[in-house]
Protein backbone atom coordinates (compact mmCIF):
# COMPACT_ATOMS: atom_id res chain seq x y z
CA UNK A 1 0.00 0.00 0.00
CA UNK A 2 2.63 2.65 1.09
CA UNK A 3 4.97 2.18 -2.30
CA UNK A 4 7.94 4.38 -0.98
CA UNK A 5 8.83 2.17 1.57
CA UNK A 6 10.74 -0.74 0.98
CA UNK A 7 10.34 -4.69 1.67
CA UNK A 8 11.83 -6.47 4.67
CA UNK A 9 14.90 -8.29 4.41
CA UNK A 10 14.20 -11.96 3.81
CA UNK A 11 15.15 -13.75 7.12
CA UNK A 12 15.82 -12.89 10.62
CA UNK A 13 19.55 -12.66 10.52
CA UNK A 14 19.85 -10.60 7.31
CA UNK A 15 17.67 -8.26 9.35
CA UNK A 16 19.43 -8.06 12.09
CA UNK A 17 22.57 -7.68 10.11
CA UNK A 18 20.72 -4.77 7.91
CA UNK A 19 19.42 -3.28 11.21
CA UNK A 20 22.23 -3.41 13.63
CA UNK A 21 22.45 -0.03 14.35
CA UNK A 22 19.08 -0.12 15.49
CA UNK A 23 20.15 -2.95 18.08
CA UNK A 24 22.56 -1.03 19.80
CA UNK A 25 20.47 2.20 19.67
CA UNK A 26 17.83 0.16 21.67
CA UNK A 27 20.66 -1.14 24.00
CA UNK A 28 21.85 1.88 24.41
CA UNK A 29 18.35 2.99 25.80
CA UNK A 30 17.82 0.02 27.65
CA UNK A 31 21.07 0.47 29.82
CA UNK A 32 20.26 4.35 30.18
CA UNK A 33 16.53 3.13 31.42
CA UNK A 34 18.17 0.88 33.96
CA UNK A 35 20.65 3.75 34.92
CA UNK A 36 23.41 0.74 35.82
CA UNK A 37 26.15 -0.10 32.79
CA UNK A 38 26.71 -3.46 33.20
CA UNK A 39 27.67 -6.74 31.20
CA UNK A 40 23.72 -7.85 31.97
CA UNK A 41 21.71 -4.77 31.44
CA UNK A 42 24.13 -4.65 28.09
CA UNK A 43 23.08 -8.47 26.94
CA UNK A 44 19.77 -8.30 27.70
CA UNK A 45 19.63 -4.99 25.82
CA UNK A 46 20.65 -6.83 22.93
CA UNK A 47 18.61 -9.95 23.38
CA UNK A 48 15.27 -7.52 23.71
CA UNK A 49 16.40 -5.52 20.69
CA UNK A 50 16.94 -8.58 18.77
CA UNK A 51 13.48 -9.91 19.58
CA UNK A 52 11.94 -7.04 18.52
CA UNK A 53 13.97 -6.34 15.58
CA UNK A 54 12.78 -10.37 14.78
CA UNK A 55 9.29 -10.43 15.54
CA UNK A 56 8.27 -7.07 15.34
CA UNK A 57 10.21 -5.40 12.28
CA UNK A 58 9.49 -2.35 11.49
CA UNK A 59 9.74 -1.60 7.38
CA UNK A 60 12.51 0.15 5.96
CA UNK A 61 12.40 3.48 4.74
CA UNK A 62 14.00 3.87 1.44
CA UNK A 63 16.32 7.47 1.28
CA UNK A 64 20.01 7.94 -0.18
CA UNK A 65 20.82 11.07 1.47
CA UNK A 66 23.87 11.93 3.08
CA UNK A 67 24.84 14.09 5.78
CA UNK A 68 26.78 17.44 5.64
CA UNK A 69 28.36 19.18 8.10
CA UNK A 70 28.09 23.39 7.26
CA UNK A 71 24.24 23.01 6.56
CA UNK A 72 23.89 20.64 9.52
CA UNK A 73 25.50 23.25 11.23
CA UNK A 74 22.75 25.57 10.14
CA UNK A 75 20.22 23.48 10.62
CA UNK A 76 21.14 23.03 14.38
CA UNK A 77 21.84 26.56 14.97
CA UNK A 78 18.25 28.01 13.46
CA UNK A 79 16.30 25.59 15.42
CA UNK A 80 17.92 26.66 19.03
CA UNK A 81 17.75 30.26 17.82
CA UNK A 82 13.69 29.90 17.02
CA UNK A 83 13.31 27.81 19.84
CA UNK A 84 14.60 30.58 22.28
CA UNK A 85 12.70 33.37 20.01
CA UNK A 86 9.23 31.30 20.15
CA UNK A 87 9.73 30.29 23.58
CA UNK A 88 9.75 34.15 25.04
CA UNK A 89 7.06 34.98 22.70
CA UNK A 90 4.77 32.28 23.99
CA UNK A 91 5.40 33.03 27.56
CA UNK A 92 4.94 36.52 27.31
CA UNK A 93 0.94 35.31 26.04
CA UNK A 94 0.45 34.99 29.58
CA UNK A 95 1.34 38.62 29.96
CA UNK A 96 -0.99 40.25 27.98
CA UNK A 97 -4.01 39.67 29.87
CA UNK A 98 -6.76 41.52 27.28
CA UNK A 99 -5.28 39.74 24.58
CA UNK A 100 -6.92 36.39 22.75
CA UNK A 101 -5.02 34.38 21.00
CA UNK A 102 -6.67 33.35 17.64
CA UNK A 103 -5.44 30.30 16.58
CA UNK A 104 -5.54 28.57 13.28
CA UNK A 105 -5.04 25.40 11.31
CA UNK A 106 -2.65 25.87 8.73
CA UNK A 107 -2.14 23.29 5.67
CA UNK A 108 1.39 23.21 3.85
CA UNK A 109 2.34 21.03 1.28
CA UNK A 110 6.23 19.94 1.20
CA UNK A 111 8.55 19.73 -1.36
CA UNK A 112 9.70 16.11 -0.67
CA UNK A 113 7.35 13.91 0.64
CA UNK A 114 9.84 11.67 1.72
CA UNK A 115 9.23 9.40 5.32
CA UNK A 116 11.97 10.58 6.70
CA UNK A 117 12.27 14.45 5.49
CA UNK A 118 8.86 14.55 6.68
CA UNK A 119 9.46 13.24 10.07
CA UNK A 120 12.20 15.63 11.20
CA UNK A 121 10.50 18.68 9.23
CA UNK A 122 7.58 17.72 11.30
CA UNK A 123 9.21 17.17 14.58
CA UNK A 124 11.61 20.12 15.11
CA UNK A 125 8.54 22.37 13.45
CA UNK A 126 6.61 20.84 17.13
CA UNK A 127 9.29 21.29 19.17
CA UNK A 128 9.82 25.08 18.54
CA UNK A 129 6.37 26.64 20.49
CA UNK A 130 3.60 28.28 19.30
CA UNK A 131 3.02 25.11 16.38
CA UNK A 132 2.36 21.64 16.46
CA UNK A 133 2.28 19.45 13.75
CA UNK A 134 -1.79 17.56 13.85
CA UNK A 135 -1.79 15.74 10.68
CA UNK A 136 0.83 14.23 8.08
CA UNK A 137 -0.09 13.13 4.50
CA UNK A 138 2.96 10.52 3.56
CA UNK A 139 1.06 10.13 0.44
CA UNK A 140 0.37 13.56 -0.50
CA UNK A 141 3.59 15.63 1.67
CA UNK A 142 0.99 17.47 3.17
CA UNK A 143 1.28 18.73 6.70
CA UNK A 144 -1.40 20.10 9.01
CA UNK A 145 0.30 22.77 11.73
CA UNK A 146 -2.04 24.25 14.94
CA UNK A 147 -0.77 27.74 15.16
CA UNK A 148 -1.09 28.89 18.40
CA UNK A 149 -1.93 32.82 17.64
CA UNK A 150 -1.68 33.17 13.58
CA UNK A 151 -1.53 37.03 14.14
CA UNK A 152 1.26 36.46 16.34
CA UNK A 153 3.08 34.59 13.56
CA UNK A 154 2.35 36.68 10.91
CA UNK A 155 -0.37 35.16 9.20
CA UNK A 156 -0.96 31.83 7.01
CA UNK A 157 1.54 32.50 4.57
CA UNK A 158 4.63 33.54 6.63
CA UNK A 159 3.74 29.65 8.06
CA UNK A 160 3.84 28.45 5.36
CA UNK A 161 7.19 30.31 4.36
CA UNK A 162 8.48 29.60 7.48
CA UNK A 163 7.68 25.59 7.07
CA UNK A 164 9.19 25.44 3.71
CA UNK A 165 12.09 27.10 5.05
CA UNK A 166 13.10 24.63 7.67
CA UNK A 167 11.97 21.90 5.28
CA UNK A 168 14.82 23.22 2.60
CA UNK A 169 17.20 23.34 5.69
CA UNK A 170 16.54 20.02 6.42
CA UNK A 171 17.02 18.66 3.05
CA UNK A 172 20.33 20.74 2.67
CA UNK A 173 21.32 18.80 5.73
CA UNK A 174 20.45 15.35 4.48
CA UNK A 175 19.41 14.80 1.17
CA UNK A 176 20.94 13.59 -1.96
CA UNK A 177 21.94 16.30 -4.99
CA UNK A 178 18.95 14.10 -6.55
CA UNK A 179 15.98 14.94 -4.29
CA UNK A 180 17.44 18.88 -3.77
CA UNK A 181 17.30 18.91 -7.74
CA UNK A 182 14.23 17.67 -7.80
CA UNK A 183 13.13 20.20 -4.60
CA UNK A 184 14.87 23.09 -6.84
CA UNK A 185 16.88 23.67 -3.97
CA UNK A 186 20.32 22.50 -5.66
CA UNK A 187 23.02 24.86 -6.23
CA UNK A 188 26.02 23.84 -8.70
CA UNK A 189 29.05 25.61 -7.60
CA UNK A 190 29.43 28.38 -9.29
CA UNK A 191 25.96 28.88 -10.82
CA UNK A 192 22.62 29.24 -9.90
CA UNK A 193 19.98 27.12 -8.00
CA UNK A 194 18.30 24.75 -10.44
CA UNK A 195 14.72 24.45 -10.88
CA UNK A 196 13.01 21.51 -10.04
CA UNK A 197 12.24 19.53 -12.81
CA UNK A 198 14.88 21.08 -15.00
CA UNK A 199 17.45 19.17 -17.34
CA UNK A 200 21.00 20.64 -17.89
CA UNK A 201 19.78 21.43 -21.94
CA UNK A 202 17.23 23.86 -20.38
CA UNK A 203 14.66 22.99 -23.15
CA UNK A 204 12.73 19.55 -23.98
CA UNK A 205 10.10 17.74 -21.88
CA UNK A 206 12.08 17.85 -18.53
CA UNK A 207 12.24 21.81 -18.34
CA UNK A 208 10.98 23.63 -15.31
CA UNK A 209 7.23 23.97 -15.39
CA UNK A 210 6.55 21.08 -17.97
CA UNK A 211 5.76 17.88 -17.28
CA UNK A 212 8.33 15.12 -16.71
CA UNK A 213 8.74 12.05 -18.73
CA UNK A 214 6.13 9.96 -17.97
CA UNK A 215 3.75 13.16 -19.01
CA UNK A 216 2.52 14.56 -15.27
CA UNK A 217 3.21 18.16 -14.36
CA UNK A 218 4.04 18.92 -11.03
CA UNK A 219 1.00 19.75 -8.72
CA UNK A 220 0.16 22.43 -6.57
CA UNK A 221 -1.86 21.81 -3.22
CA UNK A 222 -4.60 24.74 -2.89
CA UNK A 223 -3.93 26.37 0.62
CA UNK A 224 -5.68 25.21 3.55
CA UNK A 225 -6.40 27.07 6.74
CA UNK A 226 -9.15 26.30 8.93
CA UNK A 227 -9.98 28.92 11.60
CA UNK A 228 -10.31 27.99 15.32
CA UNK A 229 -11.68 31.29 16.18
CA UNK A 230 -11.63 32.82 19.33
CA UNK A 231 -10.44 30.66 22.46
Amino acid sequence: MHRRRGPLAGGWFSRLTAQWRTVVWLTVVWVMLWGDLSWGNVLAGVLLASLLITFMPLPSIATSGTARPWPLLVLVGRFVADLVVASFQVSMQAFRLHHTPHGAVVGVRLRNPSDIYMTITSELSSLVPGSLVIEAHRLTGMLYLHVLDLDAAGGADKVRQDTLDLEARVLRAFASNDDLKAAGLYHPRGGTPEPAGATPSGGGPGAAGAPGADGAARRTEPRTDRGEGQR
